[in-house]
């Protein structure tokens, strides 16, 4: 599979992948509704988003090349983010030796609707971003097809937020858990220390995986304060379908991933042996800070401390049952401060996709509400 990832073999897959699409598989898919209520412009539009990913996850970012190694682009606006050794505990620290992945620079992608990015207003939200893609595919990079929500949030958010400051943490299976904790840690220590921006108005955002790292990165900057080179966390927690647990211990009913459009949940597992690497499967079922909404029986978990939270899921994605888990098990700690807005019909990460559905609309109108 790795010689489909570089050229010309890349070219010709992709031209195959093409050409079955069009005349094979698209006459087939009008004929079957995976949910009745839906439309048959929504039913064949999911099945090409999630071909779409199936043919991302095979040839790696296919309409995207950018990378944690380089800034691409001329008339991008992004800065580098240098690590930060002081930020790193103990019980990181052993993750990633064990992991071999280390502290290091990468690049962080500005949108906003400044004409430069240190001109951020006061008295408004800066969103740090997390992009979804299962910790294998996709970029920050705003040209990059996981940049719809960010865009998304700016278009509905404007009011009350200056900019999205979207991280391009490294992926696995090269760079496992925890490479993207401690790119994200990084970020949100230059937000605050660099770029100056008071914790209470920064909102942590993601989508899919980018919601299980911004998870992470909000329970390490909770639970480590004593730390004291810690910045304190964020103002909120704005979460879009998160996968929040790797592990298996919630089944992926036959009938809802028949209408998934990320990836089938077969593809899951790969992502997550790839994200997990030396680790091995077993962390997944104990460690909270890779999937908090476990129910293996040695996982200890609370949500106290954590910051005013927003989730945001599909009725017709696969990892509904994990979702309810997580909001049941954060609105024990957080009440009223945890606020679940759940679209029946909905797919998976819905709000990546820019074009046309309600929901879409709705919900990141909901958001803009939200965030004060």
């Amino acid at each position: 599979m790795s010689a489909l990832r570089s050229q010309p073999f890349k070219a010709l897959y992709l031209t195959y992948e093409v050409l079955t699409t069009v005349f094979i598989r698209a006459p087939f898919w009008t004929s079957w509704r995976p949910r009745a209520s839906w439309s048959l412009k929504r039913a064949v539009f999911v099945k090409f988003l999630r071909r779409r990913e199936h043919l991302s996850s095979i040839v790696q970012n296919y309409g995207s090349s950018s990378n944690h190694r380089a800034i691409h682009g001329k008339k991008v606006d992004a800065d580098w983010i240098e690590p930060n050794v002081a930020l790193v505990t103990d019980t990181l620290r052993m993750w990633s030796t064990a992991a071999a992945v280390e502290p290091c620079r990468i690049p962080g992608y500005w949108i906003s609707n400044n004409d430069k990015k240190t001109l951020l207003p006061l008295n408004k939200k800066v969103i740090l971003a997390c992009h979804g893609g299962g910790y294998t595919r996709h970029s920050a990079h705003p040209s990059d097809v996981a940049a719809n929500v960010v865009h998304g949030l700016m278009k509905y958010c404007r009011s009350n937020v200056s900019a999205v400051f979207s991280v391009e943490y490294r992926l696995a299976p090269e760079f496992p858990f925890p490479a993207a904790l401690l790119d994200v840690l990084a970020a949100y220590d230059y937000l605050v220390n660099t770029k100056k921006v008071a914790p209470s108005d920064i909102i942590l955002e993601g989508n899919g995986s980018g919601g299980n790292l911004a998870l992470a990165l909000a329970r390490y900057l909770v639970e480590n304060q004593t730390l004291g080179t810690l910045p304190l966390p964020p103002g909120g927690l704005l979460l879009f379908s998160p996968w929040c647990d790797v592990g298996d211990s919630h089944e992926v009913g036959a009938s809802l991933d028949l209408t998934a459009p990320v990836i089938p949940s077969t593809s899951y597992e790969a992502d997550a042996i790839a994200f997990l690497g030396p680790h091995g499967r077993g962390a997944a079922d104990f460690n909270r800070y890779i999937s908090p909404a476990s129910l293996h029986p040695t996982l200890k978990i609370d949500f106290k401390g954590f910051p005013r939270t927003m989730i945001v899921a599909g009725g017709a994605e696969p990892m509904l049952g994990q979702i309810h888990t997580l909001r049941d098990r954060m609105v024990k700690d957080l009440g009223d401060e945890l606020r679940y807005e759940e679209y029946p019909d909905a797919f998976h990460d819905f709000v990546s996709v820019s074009v046309g559905d309600p929901e879409r609309r709705e919900a990141l109108k909901e958001v803009a509400k939200w965030i004060r």
